[in-house]
C-alpha cells in the first residue's frame, strides 16, 4: 500500500482536472489484527462538540449526486477483475485495516479515509491506466494497495464474532458512506498507518515530496498504544547478511559498532540520513532492509548484538490509527480526527460523474 501513496503523490497534477465536490488513511503484523502498517494524513484538531444524533441524522439521507459506481477490484489469486459495490468495498476495507474493537468514530475516520484512497485511486487509473491491473481499479495486493477482504473473508476473519464485530463496522460505514476527504476539490491523499512516534510525519520526509496536508501533527496518545517501543536484535552474521542483501557491494569493516549509524532525524523522530557500512542511506531503506516497524529508530550495540529500537509503527504519514482511537474515547467525533490528522482537507460527497 505504501508503494501507492508514494505514486499518488506523483500523481496529483494529472488527476487536477477530474471533478470532485467537498463536502468530507496496519494490535500487530497483520490487516486489522493491529491496525495496518502502511497505511495515512494530518489535520488541526477541529470542534468536538458535534453529537452523535447529530451525526446520525446528517449521514441519513445519502445524497442523490452520490457516486455509487461499483469498483473494478482485479483479484490478484485469479486474475478475475471484479465488480464490488462502494458499500461493500468501504466495509471490506475497514475490517481489513482497523481492528473492529475500535471506537464507532474511530471506525467512522478509517471509512472516509479508505472511501477516498478508493476515489483518488480510480480517478488516478482512469488518466493513466497501470497495465498489470487490467482495467481494473486497484486489486486486493495488500503490498501495492490498499486492504480489502471480501464477505467470505469477512467472516473468517472474525469467526465466532463475526455477526457482532461486521454488524458494528457496517453500522458506521452507512453512517459515513456518502463522504471524503478532498482538497482543493479533489480527493486527498488519505494516507494512514498504525502508530506514529508521538508526532506524525511529513509526506516530504517520508517520501519525498511536499503535500500541503500531509504535514506533522500532535498524536502523544501513539506512546501509550501496544508495542509503541519495540526492539528488534540481529547478530553480526544476521545484520550482515540483512544489509549486504539489501545494499550489494556495501563494504563493512570489522567494528560491528560502526555498520549502522544515525547521522540526522527528522522533528518527529524519524531518521532521515544514515551511514550503512560505506553507503549513505535514508531511514525508510534500513527499515526496509531490517523489517522494522518504523523509521523512527534507535541503535546500539550491547553485548556483540545490534539492537534497534522503534517507535510507533508504519510510515507516520497522515492519521494514526490508534491516535484516532483515542481522540475518539476521549469524545472527538469522526469529523475532528479528519480535520486534526490531514489539516486543510474539507469533508465532501464524492458526486457522480457528468
Amino acid at each position: 500500500m505504501k508503494n501507492y501513496f508514494a505514486a499518488a503523490l506523483f500523481m496529483a497534477a494529472s488527476i487536477a482536472a477530474a471533478p470532485a465536490v467537498p463536502v468530507y488513511i496496519a494490535g500487530r503484523g497483520g490487516p486489522a489484527a493491529a491496525v495496518s502498517q502502511e497505511g495515512a494524513a494530518a489535520t488541526e484538531k477541529a470542534s468536538a462538540s458535534k453529537a452523535a444524533s447529530e451525526h446520525t441524522a446528517e449521514a441519513a439521507a445519502v445524497p442523490s449526486e452520490f457516486a455509487d459506481e461499483p469498483y473494478k477490484v482485479l483479484d490478484a489469486a485469479t486474475g478475475e477483475v471484479l465488480s464490488v459495490p462502494v458499500r461493500d468495498y468501504v466495509i471490506g476495507a475497514v475490517c481489513a485495516e482497523m481492528p473492529a474493537a475500535f471506537p464507532e468514530e474511530a471506525l467512522r475516520a478509517q471509512a472516509v479515509a479508505a472511501h477516498t484512497y478508493a476515489e483518488r485511486q480510480r480517478k488516478r487509473e482512469r488518466s493513466s491506466p497501470t497495465e498489470e491491473l487490467k482495467g481494473a481499479d486497484f486489486s486486493n495486493d495488500t503490498s501495492k494497495y490498499q486492504g480489502y477482504f471480501t464477505r467470505e473473508q469477512i467472516q473468517k476473519f472474525y469467526g465466532d464474532k463475526f455477526d457482532e464485530n461486521y454488524a458494528k463496522v457496517t453500522a458506521a460505514v452507512d453512517e459515513v458512506l456518502p463522504y471524503i476527504l478532498t482538497y482543493k476539490d479533489e480527493p486527498a491523499i488519505a494516507a494512514f498507518h498504525s502508530m506514529s512516534s508521538g508526532k506524525t510525519e511529513s509526506a516530504e520526509n517520508a517520501w519525498g515530496t511536499a503535500v500541503d496536508y500531509l504535514v506533522p501533527v500532535d498524536s502523544s496518545a501513539d506512546v501509550s498504544a501496544p508495542k509503541y517501543l519495540d526492539q528488534k536484535h540481529f547478530s553480526r552474521e544476521s545484520l550482515k547478511y540483512a544489509l549486504e542483501t539489501a545494499f550489494p557491494g556495501i563494504v563493512l569493516g570489522d567494528d560491528m559498532s560502526q555498520w549502522v549509524q544515525v547521522l540526522g532525524t527528522s522533528d518527529s523522530g524519524t531518521v532521515l540520513k544514515a551511514q550503512a557500512g560505506d553507503k549513505k542511506v535514508t531511514g525508510s531503506e534500513l527499515r526496509s532492509a531490517l523489517a522494522l516497524r518504523s523509521a523512527c529508530f534507535e541503535v546500539s550495540y550491547p553485548d556483540g548484538e545490534a539492537v534497534f529500537t522503534t517507535r510507533g509503527y508504519g510510515h507516520g504519514v497522515g492519521m494514526s490509527q490508534y491516535g484516532a482511537e483515542s481522540m475518539a474515547n476521549d469524545g472527538s467525533s469522526w469529523q475532528d480526527i479528519l480535520k486534526h490528522y490531514y489539516p486543510g482537507c474539507e469533508i465532501g460527497v464524492q458526486k457522480k460523474s457528468p
